[in-house]
């Protein structure tokens, strides 16, 4: 994927205005085309509302932007610190770039910013810092404090600021039957093949390379540990997986455990990724690992020598697998 400059999310407490990953600066200076949710995930049903908001775009000279926030409103109001999300802030920043995708912004959500009316949120945010000319949005969307104001108030408020509202129509939904929940859902089971359909890209983990235990080495299956770089970040179902990953400009292939390491009376969860061809120390690197496909479950064998044996044809599976799919 294309690399970009990576903003720290610790960045986004201190302040309480509008930020743009994608840019460099906090406000729009043109007008905009917007659409507005968590995108968590950024699925194939979202991309449909994505590649109509580029078009409109190109059609009326708008930026073409996606206001989102951050934390997740359900971390904030239900005060649920267990939610897990299919991507952080950087993956999503990520994956949109490729989509023609102008301006992602990031709005610091809190309880103050909650009770925004309607109105308060129209004006101040969509009208005074972005100013919207066009906004998409699905024909279900609730906003304002207690979400009581919907898309027909919207649109009243689009005749008082003068911008347009595009409804996305239930039809246009349900025509991608798919969601975030439903990817989770498969996600946590190791449904691999599910969530990359649903996804439209390859699952994706994040995190900077630490220092292990080094059992892999002894067995001659050496391991890169895995530090996810942010703890609301869903973790697939525990089990081995085949995985590839992008250094240096070079892709490069390989098997990740998901699991405690039973075998070795491993307690505490790790993310292994023993690579085919890539040899050198990862120590303190930052990978993006894509999934996919699913192995087998994480298991605990009698002895050392019956575990190098099952590596040896998980190997030989993924190899297979990669030469026929790559």
């Amino acid at each position: 994927m294309e690399a970009i400059n990576v903003i720290p999310i610790a960045f986004l407490f201190l302040y309480n205005k509008l930020f743009s990953f994608l840019k460099s600066t906090s406000k729009t200076e043109k007008h905009t085309v917007i659409t507005i949710g968590t995108f968590d995930g950024v699925h194939i049903g979202h991309q449909k509302i994505i590649q109509r908001l580029v078009a409109v775009g190109k059609e009326k000279n708008l930026e073409p932007t996606i206001l989102t926030f951050f934390p997740h409103p359900r971390m904030v109001l239900q005060k649920d610190a267990n939610i897990k999300l299919i991507n952080t802030i950087d993956e999503k920043k990520d994956i949109l770039v490729n989509f023609g995708l102008d301006s992602l912004i990031i709005k610091k959500f809190t309880q103050d910013f909650s009770r925004l009316t309607a109105k308060e949120f129209v004006e101040d945010v969509l009208v005074k810092e972005l100013k919207a000319k066009h906004i998409i949005i699905g024909y279900d969307h609730h906003f304002g404090r207690n979400r009581a104001a919907n898309i027909e108030d919207l649109k009243a408020f689009g005749k008082i600021y003068g911008f347009e509202v595009e409804e996305i129509t239930a039809q246009d939904i349900n025509d991608v039957a798919v969601s975030s929940t439903k990817i989770r859902n498969a996600l946590l089971k190791g449904d691999i093949k599910t969530a990359n359909v649903y996804l439209g890209y390859n699952f994706l983990l994040t995190g900077h390379i630490v220092r292990g235990k080094g059992l892999g080495r002894t067995i001659n299956f050496p391991t890169a540990n895995l530090q996810l770089l942010e703890s609301y970040k869903l973790v697939p179902k525990q089990g081995v997986y085949i995985v590839k990953t992008k250094y240096q400009d070079k892709t490069y292939y390989g098997m990740m455990n998901i699991g405690t390491n039973p075998t070795v009376n491993g307690n505490k969860q790790t993310i292994e990724i023993h690579f085919f061809d890539l040899n050198q120390s990862l120590y303190d690197e930052r990978l993006q690992i894509e999934i996919l496909k699913r192995l087998r479950d994480e298991e605990k064998f009698e002895s050392i020598e019956t575990l190098k044996k099952q590596l040896y044809l998980d190997q030989q599976n993924a190899l297979s697998f990669i030469k026929n799919n790559a």
